[in-house]
């Protein structure tokens, strides 16, 4: 006679790969702690390792594609969430291998700061997992403020550096503002609904009991804190600064995986939770990509700095990803219509990352001990100084303008198809007028690189995992851009699933 499965182990199972990062970080912690100078490589190697066993089970739960709900309906575990989770390991992990060699060069991974680089890192994931698997406004909340806290104290932790102090002060004021109109707009919510499960905020507001002018009012307040975590204009004054004075490797955290987590959680509470006012969050949504479309391709056009040129390139990314949201709901109740502009807006956000992540880790990997590689003139010349990597630099460069055959290419198009499938031309057009001004600035660089003699002339040294992930990051964005289908058909499949369970 076989023992039954106790209901706690079976409720377990969907967390696996939290528990695994949790406890991995917890380790790698404590081991650490035991490790002498020159020995850091054991962390890093040690923070890989976590990341691939969690993202193992992350994609064997999206292969299997079941939606799981436990902890009291608080925590779900779906195609959709499964499938973002692999992306944001896997852009962890590129994340750590780019930034190896610049942290050591900083003494970020040294002295009395040891490994907590690595640490951070971990629980800034493990917050953004949380975050894409919430199903409850608490939950949710929960996941935000663990990767929040992570991050003020990674862009702080260069604590000699006053460029870093200065931006962890800005990002820590403006970062609890978000939080407190996130937290108020939940507030609201809850006490019009009278529950926190966002299951069941759909179904109060659909039955049309509740006060609408509280929800309405919540509504606001919930848009506006999603609207400053994805760096959307009005809400981006913390992006350009906050990038530039933060240690690059720091940038790279900031600007890759919290930009997936924040997409799921915009799917779960817009579509999933208040999509019986969607009429009402499709304004502030079109709003908000117009601004951030035309404030971030036309500010950029003026910066000289890269790391403030991609902040702002970062700004207007996410007004496309506001167009493939509001996408699913402007204009048409087919459900099969709004499924497939969510996983257009899914596809941009994992283009975006996947292409954002190797633009930073080019930065880091022309800076050296004393130097910065932060502005356009520092890339004069690359041609002549490695010409492989200014082929990398420049496919990442086409993807972001949106050039074919690039992955960002086909990222642009599927957003503006589902755009138009709404009957909205205007709004297509003003979206590719802007694209249009904005290739202007990335096609600079490549300009700069391939036609301008070299300012510094000294060779580029890079260590063999970093210049192996940065190739294959360039050739997966080429890849992509000319099979889009694989990865744009588990992107519908995991919306539709996730949609009509």
């Amino acid at each position: 006679m076989t023992t039954p499965i106790p209901q706690a182990v079976i409720d377990m199972v969907p967390v696996y790969p939290e528990m695994v990062l949790l406890i991995g970080a917890s380790a790698i912690l404590l081991i650490d702690m035991f490790l002498k100078e020159g020995q850091r490589s054991l962390t890093y190697l040690l923070s890989l390792a976590t990341l691939l066993v969690a993202g193992v089970l992350s994609y064997n739960d999206f292969v299997t594609g079941h939606t799981v709900y436990t902890f009291n309906g608080m925590f779900v575990s779906d195609p959709m969430a499964n499938l973002l989770k692999v992306f944001t390991y896997l852009t962890a992990g590129l994340t750590l291998v780019y930034s190896r060699q610049y942290a050591d060069d900083r003494g970020m991974l040294s002295g009395n700061l040891g490994g907590e680089f690595y640490v951070l890192a971990l629980f800034t994931v493990l917050g953004q997992m949380v975050m894409i698997s919430g199903s409850n406004f608490l939950s949710v909340y929960l996941g935000v403020e663990l990767m929040s806290l992570s991050l003020y104290a990674l862009v702080a932790l260069r604590r000699d550096n006053h460029k870093a102090t200065e931006a962890a002060m800005k990002y820590f004021v403006l970062g609890a503002l978000a939080s407190g109109f996130l937290l108020y707009g939940i507030s609201m919510l809850y006490g019009a609904t009278g529950t926190l499960d966002i299951r069941g905020v759909s179904a109060m507001v659909a039955g049309g009991t509740v006060n609408k002018t509280v929800l309405i009012f919540g509504v606001v307040f919930l848009v506006a804190g999603l609207a400053f975590k994805l760096g959307a204009v009005p809400f981006h004054m913390w992006v350009p600064d906050v990038y530039e004075g933060s240690p690059t490797a720091v940038t790279l955290l900031l600007g890759g995986a919290p930009k997936i987590a924040t997409f799921a959680i915009c799917i779960r509470l817009l579509v999933e939770g208040l999509m019986p006012l969607a009429f009402d969050w499709q304004q502030m949504l079109m709003i908000l990509a117009v601004l951030s479309l035309a404030i971030g391709n036309i500010t950029a056009i003026a910066q000289t700095n890269l790391k403030r040129m991609l902040a702002y390139s970062t700004i207007a990314q996410m007004g496309f990803v506001l167009l493939g949201l509001l996408a699913g709901v402007a204009g048409t109740t087919d459900r099969t219509g709004a499924s497939a502009a969510y996983s257009a807006a899914m596809y941009y956000v994992i283009t975006y990352v996947l292409t954002t992540i190797g633009s930073f880790g080019m930065l880091m990997l022309l800076s050296r001990s004393g130097f910065e590689a932060e502005n356009l003139a520092d890339l004069k010349g690359l041609s002549k100084r490695n010409g492989w990597f200014a082929v990398v630099m420049s496919a990442l460069m086409f993807s972001l303008a949106g050039v074919p055959p690039m992955m960002g290419f086909a990222a642009k198009f599927s957003v503006l198809t589902a755009v138009l499938g709404t009957g909205q031309i205007w709004l297509t057009v003003l979206a590719v007028m802007f694209s249009l001004i904005g290739a202007f600035y990335y096609l600079r660089v490549v300009k700069v690189m391939w036609f301008d003699e070299a300012a510094d002339e000294s060779p580029i040294v890079v260590k063999a995992d970093m210049s192996v992930a940065l190739s294959l990051n360039a050739i997966a964005i080429v890849l992509l851009g000319v099979l889009p289908g694989p990865l744009l058909a588990a992107c519908l499949k995991a919306m539709t699933i996730t949609l009509n369970t």
